[in-house]
């Protein structure tokens, strides 16, 4: 009987220690060695990937935000805040309410189908709207110009990049409505479009939130 307790202790002490040394390994150590490589080796993606703008975190590079003016009695969708460059329509899962820098609060796509009906009107209204609203005096969007990614959301619906050719459409724009020249908005465009990952992965783009940090940046020089 002695016997069989003094085992049966043994075995609870054994386990104890065990259990222990695991959660001191698996629970503090490993966590600790993990962070520890990632901040010193990948520390942007580590916390982020976040874009800083006057000292202060504005948002993160692989996350796009919209650039909306505020809701006008009645209206239901607000106007673009054309002053900006625009991103990429955010046809996502569900509406964030709570931090109304991001539009959306949920990851995935709407799941149309390409002849679905709503789908279609969506691109159509989009279109006329890109086309008018980068149409200004001495510069006219033509409906060909428009590219697939200024009028159809991401798989997401938060992609933070557009197209080099959605960038270039919104320049006359830009130029006009902040007073300045169109070299200068078509420099901004290329100092900030990245190629190719690799040289061969993807497809040349354009990352919003940077572009239009960097023309704040301008207007404040000009």
């Amino acid at each position: 009987m002695n016997n069989s307790v003094t085992n049966t202790a043994r075995l609870l002490g054994a386990g104890l220690r065990a259990l222990l040394v695991l959660t001191l390994v698996t629970g503090v150590i490993y966590p600790l060695v993990v962070t520890g490589i990632a901040q010193a080796a990948f520390h942007d993606k580590a916390n982020g990937s976040e874009i800083k703008s006057q000292g202060k975190v504005v948002g993160s590079s692989l996350i796009g935000q919209s650039y909306d003016l505020p809701l006008k009695k009645g209206q239901q969708t607000p106007d673009a805040a054309l002053q900006w460059f625009q991103g990429r329509p955010a046809n996502g899962l569900g509406s964030n309410s709570v931090n109304t820098q991001y539009k959306l609060i949920l990851s995935g796509a709407t799941n149309l189908s390409a002849d679905s009906k709503v789908l279609i009107q969506q691109v159509k209204d989009a279109k006329a709207a890109v086309v008018k609203d980068n149409s200004v005096p001495g510069y006219t969007v033509r409906p060909s110009q428009v590219p697939a990614d200024a009028v159809t959301s991401s798989g997401s619906g938060l992609d933070p990049d557009i197209s080099p050719a959605y960038a270039e459409i919104q320049v006359h724009r830009i130029a006009e409505k902040n007073g300045l020249s169109v070299a200068q908005v078509e420099n901004l465009v290329k100092d900030h479009t990245d190629g190719r990952t690799l040289g061969f992965i993807g497809e040349p783009r354009v990352n919003v939130l940077e572009l239009n940090i960097a023309l704040k940046d301008l207007l404040a020089k000009h």
